[in-house]
């Protein structure tokens, strides 16, 4: 068992999972949010940002990039309870008293989410941005650029393959590409669409 976990690991040392950065996500359609996020990281004009938007469009992706440069992030407001929801309120009130960065995100506009009013409100002052999805070219451009950064070579058919076939959203194709590739790996056989069919049927 330990031996199969160190394989594993070279493995993934081999084709690393890239870190989700400002850098590398996708824009698309979001680039004012995009630069809105990077004046809230660089500048004090603001402390608080809400971000929105349907599942897939890459709001943990901006999540963990915001964590990486220190903001505190509180993710999928929607699914707080009530006491979550007053500990929130409570964080939202602290941040800015001491100015510090809060982004918090969820999966639809503040007044929609049958939140707390007192926090729904909060959640309305400073910056509210909704994610917008990407389009399937967007989404292939994308795929390209994920598999370049893991140095897997790809057949760009492959890419159209998954989008024809697979869920479309930008998570889960980007984990049939990782599991693609750790399987071709370990069966030291070339990414092919034979392969991915195979892989698709386990």
């Amino acid at each position: 068992h330990f031996l199969k976990g160190y394989m594993d690991q070279l493995l993934l040392n081999i084709h690393p999972v890239p870190k989700k950065t400002m850098g590398n996500f996708v824009v698309g359609k979001n680039s004012e949010c995009l630069s809105s996020i990077e004046n809230l990281i660089s500048f004090n004009d603001h402390f608080f940002m809400y971000i929105w938007g349907e599942s897939g469009s890459g709001k943990s992706h901006l999540a963990s990039a915001l964590r990486s440069k220190n903001v505190n992030v509180i993710e999928d407001v929607e699914k707080l309870d009530n006491d979550q929801q007053i500990k929130l309120f409570n964080l939202f009130n602290e941040s800015k008293r001491l100015h510090k960065k809060l982004v918090i995100t969820g999966n639809d506009a503040p007044n929609k989410m049958n939140l707390r009013p007192d926090l729904a409100s909060r959640l309305s002052w400073e910056l509210v941005y909704q994610i917008k999805l990407l389009t399937d070219n967007e989404k292939k451009v994308a795929l390209e650029s994920y598999a370049a950064q893991k140095g897997m070579s790809l057949d760009k058919k492959i890419i159209s393959y998954c989008m024809a076939n697979l869920k479309r959203d930008l998570h889960s194709l980007i984990l049939t590409l990782d599991a693609l590739d750790e399987w071709s790996l370990k069966a030291k056989r070339p990414v092919t669409i034979p392969l991915l069919i195979q892989l698709l049927k386990k």
